[in-house]
């Protein structure tokens, strides 16, 4: 039941936060806001399973993704805010307006640590103005919560939203920003929030089209400021144990080989060696040499000594620092977060072969509130199709400019893959479920092909990808399955997949929050029942086993060195979903990756 209307609450600390929280309910239709209790029975719920939660239980699955009965679930992971190492990732859920399925996005920056710091476990944006130009701001604060104008940002690009708003609000708050792509409700837009540093909204949470949701409830903008006092309170009583849990983790980590230490882009290399880094829209499996070299981390990082930027962490609390920050020749500031699926999909797939010229690529797709990994896969079938140059770098800045702008090529582009498909009657177009494919093409990585078909949100990375060659079609399931709810719980903890946690750590983090005992297998348990739920969601949507598929030209053209198709018989793919398999001995030991 509502407290009271949250506009009304003097302060955050009369609300009842704690471990509990509260969840904020935005009503768009009537530009009301409310608080509730955070309810007993999702306690142990955050982040993607509480999006899956919330979504099944009062969303309709056959609702129109843009229209006022799809919610825009917005939910800090369950350790956000706490001293968990890079713990504070934060969670989108909606119905896709990409799929027509269940989808969480979910993205680094502070807005998840900054929520989960006041004691809010979840927004609920629902509804819908009746003036589909109004355009309003979400303000949170210690004093209680708020909707404002926003007609003045109408259109404004990601990074002069950021700006402008940095002006109004303290040096400290954060933001989440609809770009042009979300207010067009494009099902390629992305969510933006801005990073430790409160300058760039570089961090997305962009797969599946939520900013197109964020967008038809008329948001522009959410700002959070958690003020002088934190919500220490919620481990106040066990500072002590998530101290030396956090030593401990963070010592294993460092102590470690950091993988992703460099970014993600020093696995690039790893990728074209693997024959799975798409070229030309997925007709090879990696570039010429050139163009990997040309892309490839090293010499992302060659160039800091040149041109300035380096490596920095996206919110606060992290201790892996993957995010490089890009300059130009001239040392200007160009983008940060250049990233392996951004250089694979933006890059190499569209044939070009220079990790700058995806840079300014990359940085249009931030202001404009994109999706780097759908644009690219759709550009690349648009290049296919011989409707653009292969490498022509300006005429794809053209593009995403015409997607701010809303041309008709733009708002084909801006809808995907399967659009650009659909415009041009090509046949090669790599998606499932409507979502583009990421780098790691299933033809070689078959579990991971797996995961693509059988994940209730289509072709993603997030969702689970194995890494392992020649799996054996005996363990192909039960690697896929293991890996996705690996992801959920990883997904549902706020924890960075690059800490590599596991399973057994994170079991530590939460029996210190809730002061009980917390047995592994329960949150084995809470990741399976996260995918049990988005998959009922799409049940009841319309989607059946047929649709746990691979796209045709992927079971008949070959790709990589060994001139593999994507051959995982239905079967098989049944199999991940039909029940919980047996778990490994060192499942729960595995890292979340």
């Amino acid at each position: 039941m509502p407290i009271k209307d949250f506009k009304a609450v003097p302060s955050m600390a009369d609300t009842p936060f704690g471990v509990g929280g509260v969840v904020i309910r935005v009503d768009m239709t009537r530009a009301a806001v409310r608080v509730e209790r955070f309810p007993d029975e999702w306690m142990l719920l955050g982040g993607r399973a509480l999006c899956a939660r919330i979504l099944l239980e009062t969303v309709d699955p056959k609702c129109d993704p843009r229209g006022p009965d799809n919610k825009l679930v917005i939910a800090p992971g369950l350790l956000a805010g706490t001293a968990a190492p890079t713990s504070g990732r934060l969670s989108f859920g909606a119905k896709s307006p990409l799929t027509n399925g269940i989808k969480e996005a979910n993205s680094g920056g502070n807005p998840g640590q900054d929520l989960a710091k006041i004691g809010v476990r979840a927004l609920i944006i629902e509804g819908a103005p009746a003036d589909a130009k109004a355009r309003f701001g979400l303000e949170i604060d210690e004093a209680g919560a708020r909707l404002v104008s926003a007609d003045a940002y109408a259109g404004v690009w990601n990074y002069e939203t950021c700006r402008r708003l940095a002006e109004i609000y303290p040096k400290k708050a954060s933001f989440i920003i609809c770009g042009p792509a979300g207010e067009h409700r494009f099902a390629a837009a992305s969510i933006a929030c801005t990073d430790q540093d409160n300058r760039y909204p570089t961090r997305h949470a962009a797969r599946g089209g939520l900013g197109a949701v964020m967008g038809s409830k008329g948001l522009k903008f959410i700002a959070i400021d958690t003020g002088k006092r934190f919500a220490a309170t919620r481990v106040a009583k066990r500072k002590t144990v998530f101290r030396d849990l956090h030593k401990q983790q963070s010592k294993r980590y460092l102590d470690g080989p950091q993988r992703m230490a460099k970014g993600t882009a020093r696995a690039l290399a790893k990728a074209a060696a693997l024959g799975t880094l798409p070229y030309k829209n997925r007709t090879a499996g990696s570039p010429p040499a050139e163009d990997v070299k040309g892309l490839d981390g090293a010499t992302i990082l060659a160039s800091f000594e040149a041109r300035g930027g380096g490596m920095h962490n996206c919110m606060v609390g992290c201790i892996v620092k993957c995010s490089n920050q890009v300059n130009r020749e001239d040392g200007t500031y160009l983008t940060s977060a250049l990233e392996l699926e951004t250089l694979g999909l933006l890059g190499s797939n569209c044939a070009v072969g220079k990790w700058d010229k995806v840079g300014e690529l990359d940085r249009l797709c931030d202001e404009v509130g994109l999706d780097t990994m759908e644009t690219g896969v759709a550009i690349g079938v648009l290049m296919d199709a011989g409707k653009m140059e292969w490498g022509n770098v300006e005429a794809m800045k053209d593009l995403i400019r015409q997607i701010a702008e809303g041309t008709e090529l733009g708002r084909v582009v801006g809808n995907g893959a399967r659009s650009v498909g659909a415009f041009t009657g090509h046949s090669r177009v790599p998606v499932v479920k409507g979502q583009g494919l990421p780098v790691w093409d299933p033809r070689v990585l078959k579990a991971t092909g797996a995961t693509y078909a059988t994940s209730a949100m289509g072709a993603d990375h997030t969702a689970g990808i194995v890494t392992l060659l020649d799996v054996p079609k005996d363990k192909l399931a039960a690697l896929s399955q293991e890996a996705q709810i690996l992801n959920a719980v990883g997904d549902s903890s706020g924890y960075c997949q690059f800490v590599q946690a596991t399973i057994s750590e994170l079991r530590q983090f939460v029996e210190a929050l809730f002061d009980r005992p917390i047995e592994g297998r329960e949150l084995a348990e809470m990741g399976w029942q996260c995918l049990r739920a988005e998959w009922e969601f799409n049940r009841k949507a319309g989607f059946t086993d047929d649709d746990d598929d691979m796209p045709e030209f992927m079971k008949t053209e070959p790709v990589g060195d060994w001139s593999d198709v994507f051959d995982v018989d239905a079967a098989t793919l049944r199999l991940v979903k039909a029940s919980m398999l047996p778990l490994a001995e060192d499942f729960y030991d595995k890292p979340i990756f």
